[in-house]
Formats: structure tokens, C-alpha cells, sequence
């Protein structure tokens, strides 16, 4: 199970601040902090006007990747922006992303085969999110064609099969479960990926209900995410939920969790 960071986004207030006030020391702070806890990708998303996207995109990838060895995941719709970054990041990175939507796959999906990237490919396309799984399976389906076209092989990709919030449609977990068994039954080699943190939107308590939902996306077959790792009961959770899943030999990643203070012990209120 793989970890994208989420942190370094600027649809966050404060991050949005850093890209405003070229604030390098913030960020890279946040990308030491998720590299340390165990990220295996960055994200970077500039999240600011068109205009702006090329040159914010460009400068966090320069303040970021100076000080991580990890991988970053482009975030950005424009590939203006992408092209761009692609030419000033040290690492090949992940590319977020595509999705059935024509435009969106004409003008990207041509840079993720040029420079052999990693994508996350979203299961939707120009009508929106599909309501039931058998229409996001049919995307899933649409974007895998294209890329194998494109020559990017299955293993490259990381079908999101979009986790929509619980607090407008209390079914929203069970069509995006059902969606990922559907994937992987069908597409072996792709991965699995997703938006975690979106399942709770609007609801209170939102930890409870994210560790839930990962620990039946595993069961799922999710085999990366894009969440907070310095979140120390989410990285708890995927400890225990991998060993109980038998993803764990010998139960190393549980008891490394542990002697690295993941989980609560007696005495400890925290």
C-alpha cells in the first residue's frame, strides 16, 4: 500500500498563502515531514488561477524536491502546467490526472507516454461522475484502451474509482467498493487509487469515518491513496488493517507501526 501525501495543496488556506508569499520554508517543512512518514509520492498542486498555475506549479516543484528523495505526483487539469513542471522535475513523477473526459485525455495522456509516467485515471468522463458502478466500470474501461494505446503499460496506471461524499448519498461507499472489485477483477495489473478523505466530506468526526472506509478499501483492493501520512491513527489503521487482510508476512509492518508509537498504549490518553 502506497502512500501519496496529500498536504501540499493549495486549495489549503495555508498553503495557498505559501505559493502567495513564495513561503519556501513552509513547504518544505510539509514535504520533509511526509517523506519522514513514509510517502512514496508528493503531491504538488499549485491550485491557483491558470494564469498563475505554470509558474506556482514550477516553483513548488523547485522548493519541494531539494529536500526529499520521493517521487512527486503532478496534481493539475492543465497541461500547460504539467508540461511545464515535467521539464524541471528531477525524478520521473506520477501524473494526476487523467479521465474520460476527451479533451482532458487528448492534451495529457500524450505527456504521461512521452516521459513514462505513473497516472492516476479518474472514473469519470464529460457527463460527470457515473451514479452506478457499472458506468464507472464502463470509464475504467474506456481509459485503460487509452492507454494501452498510448503504450503506457497497465501497471502504470492508478484507476480512481472516486469516493463521493456519504453526507449526500449514504450509499457512496458501496458503489465505490463495488467499483474497485469490478477493477481489479477485470484489470489485474492496474493499481488502485483514491481521494480518501472525500468519502467524509460535510460530516462530522471525519477520522472515524475515513479509517473505516480504508480498511474495507483494502479489502477492496486499493493499493494506494492519497491521505495525510502524518495522520498517526490513519498510518495505525493500514498497519492493522494489512496484517488482518494477510498483506503483512511475519506481521513486520504491524510491529514496526508500533515500535515507531502508532498505536496508544496504557497509560497514554493521546
Amino acid at each position: 500500500m502506497k502512500i501519496i501525501g496529500e498536504k501540499i495543496n493549495g486549495t489549503r488556506r495555508r498553503v495557498a498563502q505559501a505559493i502567495e508569499e513564495r513561503d519556501g520554508a513552509f513547504i518544505q517543512d510539509l514535504a520533509i515531514k511526509q517523506a519522514q512518514a513514509g510517502a512514496a509520492w508528493l503531491d504538488v498542486n499549485a491550485g491557483t488561477h491558470p494564469d498563475r498555475e505554470v509558474d506556482d506549479l514550477i516553483w513548488l516543484v523547485e522548493v519541494v524536491q531539494p529536500v526529499v528523495q520521493v517521487p512527486l505526483c503532478l496534481d493539475s487539469a492543465n497541461p500547460l502546467a504539467l508540461a511545464a513542471a515535467l521539464k524541471v522535475v528531477a525524478q520521473t513523477p506520477m501524473i494526476n490526472s487523467i479521465s474520460g473526459e476527451p479533451k482532458r485525455l487528448e492534451e495529457i495522456l500524450p505527456l504521461v507516454a512521452e516521459h513514462g509516467c505513473p497516472v492516476i485515471a479518474l472514473a469519470m468522463d464529460d457527463k460527470g461522475i457515473p451514479e452506478r458502478c457499472e458506468q464507472r466500470l464502463e470509464v475504467a474501461r474506456h481509459l485503460i484502451a487509452a492507454t494501452r494505446a498510448a503504450g503506457v503499460p497497465d501497471d502504470r496506471v492508478y484507476l480512481d474509482p472516486l469516493a463521493m461524499t456519504l453526507a449526500t448519498n449514504t450509499r457512496s461507499a458501496l458503489i465505490t467498493l463495488d467499483t474497485m472489485r469490478a477493477i481489479r477483477n477485470e484489470f489485474p495489473d492496474a493499481h488502485l487509487t483514491l481521494g480518501l478523505s472525500n468519502i467524509s466530506f460535510g460530516l462530522p468526526a471525519r477520522s472515524y469515518v475515513n479509517r473505516a472506509f480504508l480498511t474495507l478499501a483494502l479489502a477492496a483492493g486499493l493499493d494506494s491513496a492519497i491521505l495525510d501520512p502524518l495522520d498517526r491513527e490513519m498510518r495505525a489503521t493500514l498497519a492493522a488493517a494489512r496484517l488482518v487482510l494477510g498483506h503483512d508476512p511475519h506481521c513486520l509492518g504491524y510491529t514496526r507501526a508500533y515500535r515507531a508509537g502508532l498505536f496508544s498504549r496504557p497509560g497514554d490518553s493521546s
